[in-house]
């Protein structure tokens, strides 16, 4: 029999449609977890916190399979995972949809000037001229980790007539790779990050790519807040050179109250909500859960393998 301990949250999506032979342990709480953790062969811990989720994992010594929802894996114990030979699978592709629909609502927001339109509302105040005009219309656009989510993100604003270019570490035609699209950033009219977090990319966007990117650009983030080099964004911002920023993520999570982001007109700061922003998301993670447990049962590779020395 094939142990799997599931966090109870999943209950309704996969109940009745696990396959014979796996003995689901449900948890609800850290001490039922805790209890269950050694019994398991397969986990899915999704949603509870990454603190309680290493403890658990520790263990999980006869743990093979790890299973999570998030695209980025920086929250878990990947250098346990090396050391006992854990398969580790996440869910690129999932917030594809839901993160793309906030960065083309993000670059709106700022192009029409919607946040003062809401605020005029709030006032109860009829503007005469709307308070942004530009349009994606024509835009040039730079995408920084052209994987599922960058391409989704890239295949919308193409639609809507923006011409978009994608970053890659393994750059196809048309596409610019490391070294390159530092060189290109004074084309772009926005710019958005959506890399997995590691520690190539830590800091990897600082005072000198704000410094060559086109005045009065954009940039969006929503691959971690520590891509950014915030001190050096906040500067570009009080500079002037940046025209705006849209913020999914931060650093740190949750972002200080008095932090000076939150007090500049033109950051947008979202609080990490893309990806959580769909009504699917359980029903996709559970989908591909039991996909993926059918091949683990018939011995075959699994779909959505992260790579645990590169980090995603």
């Amino acid at each position: 029999m094939t142990v799997a301990v599931l966090n109870a949250v999943m209950r309704p999506t996969l109940e009745g449609k696990l396959p014979e032979g796996v003995e689901a342990l449900w948890f609800e709480t850290t001490d039922e977890l805790m209890e269950l953790a050694p019994r398991a062969e397969i986990a899915w811990l999704d949603t509870i916190a990454p603190a309680t989720a290493g403890e658990a994992i520790a263990s999980m010594t006869g743990l093979k399979w790890y299973n999570a929802m998030s695209s980025g894996v920086d929250w878990l114990p990947l250098d346990v995972f090396r050391k006992r030979g854990v398969t580790l699978t996440n869910g690129a592709g999932i917030h594809a949809q839901t993160v793309s629909e906030y960065a083309v609502m993000g670059m709106l927001t700022m192009a029409k000037g919607w946040r003062e339109v809401v605020r005029a509302q709030d006032r109860h105040e009829w503007l005469a001229q709307p308070p942004g005009k530009r349009e994606l219309l024509g835009a040039e656009v730079l995408v920084i980790g052209a994987g599922e989510i960058g391409s989704r993100i890239a295949e919308i604003l193409r639609v809507l007539g923006a011409k978009v270019t994608a970053a890659r570490r393994t750059p196809g035609p048309g596409d610019l790779g490391d070294g390159e699209w530092q060189a290109a950033l004074g084309r772009f009219d926005w710019v958005i990050l959506i890399v997995p977090s590691t520690p190539q990319t830590t800091g990897m966007f600082g005072a000198a790519e704000f410094a060559a990117m086109k005045p009065g650009a954009a940039l969006l983030n929503f691959a971690r807040g520590t891509v950014i080099d915030q001190e050096a964004l906040l500067a570009a911002i009080d500079s002037g050179r940046l025209g705006g920023a849209f913020l999914d993520v931060t650093t740190p999570e949750p972002l200080p109250a008095d932090h000076p982001l939150w007090s500049r007109n033109n950051v947008h700061i979202s609080m990490h909500l893309s990806g959580r922003a769909q009504d699917a998301l359980f029903a996709r993670g559970s989908a591909r859960f039991l996909d993926n447990l059918g091949r683990y049962l018939r011995g075959e590779e699994l779909a959505h393998k992260v790579d645990l020395s590169a980090g995603y």
